[in-house]
């Protein structure tokens, strides 16, 4: 009765890799195919992209170049010198500038520091206080939540 076994494992064995080997025949073939689709694909780009490079290298002629700068341009050899300031109308002009500056500072400490805006500052803290407040509450409990989930899955797994 075991005779029969050892040929017809014999002949199964050859039957699954007869079937391998034309799976594999036709995996090889399709591969091949597209190999050869790619490839020819890459020619036709490479050949589209020598056509655009040959059609680029060719400028142009334009009636009217267009420049935005004076880079090529050569600057004229006289150049006239600056207006000179007196010295008491520069004190004048640095005096008027250093005050302006001095008022808009003041003006903007003086709106930084009005009751107006620091009540407003403190509303906002003590919000900004709460939430974060709360969101540690929550991100704790989901802490000991997970912590009592995982215990509870090693208590279950060592079981």
């Amino acid at each position: 009765m075991t005779d029969w076994i050892a040929p017809a494992a014999a002949v199964l064995l050859a039957l699954v890799a007869l079937g391998l080997a034309v799976a594999l025949l036709r995996v090889r073939s399709r591969a091949e195919q597209a190999v050869a689709t790619v490839r020819a694909e890459s020619a036709e780009l490479r050949e589209r992209l020598d056509r655009l490079e040959r059609d680029t290298a060719t400028p142009v002629p334009s009636e009217r170049e267009y420049v935005i700068t004076k880079l090529g341009e050569e600057e004229p050899v006289e150049r006239q010198p600056a207006p000179m300031v007196e010295g008491r109308l520069f004190a004048d002009l640095v005096v008027r500038e250093s005050v302006v500056h001095a008022a808009s500072l003041a003006h903007g400490v003086r709106r930084a520091l009005a009751p107006a805006t620091r009540n407003r500052i403190r509303f906002e803290m003590r919000q900004e206080l709460k939430r974060a407040r709360k969101q540690r509450k929550a991100d704790l409990r989901e802490a000991k939540r997970l912590w009592a989930d995982h215990q509870r899955a090693q208590e279950g797994s060592a079981a």
